[in-house]
């Protein structure tokens, strides 16, 4: 069986990305594709080309990775990954990215173009409001939040004192509550002055 009739019967004939039914054609996942059924996906001419070139993406089209993410295929999760971060500025693409759960083998295949990962130097940790986060600032706690492991609540309005900076996650902090160093969500503090 040909590789071409191997997708139309995994995908049932529809591109693997937005579901669409015209003008599919089997796309090698760059950058090392050996072009074998594990490494290819079906594809449309309209996610091939904004796939190929990132200046014509219109973002709202790739809505539709709210759906194909979940897809069990490595190569389909793969470009659902690639395209969520190159859209990642638009808002929404950064809570599918989330919830986006990739094994470390796809994860390690996803990252192997570079994209999504050169902003990673300059990604910034920012409390509830946008503020800009540094290491040894203090934080409010904005929310009650129960801390997993040590059967306490650290309550809304505590100060963290001299947080530090989770540096490969710009959404965590570290700091310390009740004599009980934690990480702590960003979203959940409010810089103090």
């Amino acid at each position: 069986m040909s590789i071409e009739r191997a997708l139309i019967s995994r995908s049932g004939s529809k591109c693997e990305l937005c579901g669409s039914t015209n003008d599919l054609q089997s796309y090698e996942i760059p950058p090392d594709s050996d072009g074998s059924l594990d490494q290819t996906i079906l594809l449309c001419d309209t996610c091939r080309t904004q796939i190929d070139q990132p200046d014509q993406v219109e973002p709202n089209h790739w809505r539709c990775l709210n759906d194909s993410m979940w897809s069990q295929i490595p190569a389909v999760q793969v470009m659902a990954w690639r395209m969520l971060n190159r859209l990642r500025a638009e808002g929404w693409p950064q809570d599918l990215l989330d919830m986006l759960y990739l094994d470390e083998e796809t994860q390690r295949w996803a990252e192997a173009t570079g994209e999504g990962l050169g902003d990673s130097e300059t990604t910034q940790h920012v409390d509830s409001n946008g503020a800009v986060l540094e290491a040894g600032d203090t934080v409010t706690l904005i929310k009650d939040l129960n801390v997993k492991g040590a059967n306490f609540t650290a309550k809304r309005g505590t100060a963290v004192r001299g947080i530090s900076l989770v540096q490969d996650n710009p959404e965590h902090i570290e700091g310390r509550v009740n004599g009980q160093q934690i990480v702590i969500l960003t979203k959940f503090v409010k810089k103090s002055n």
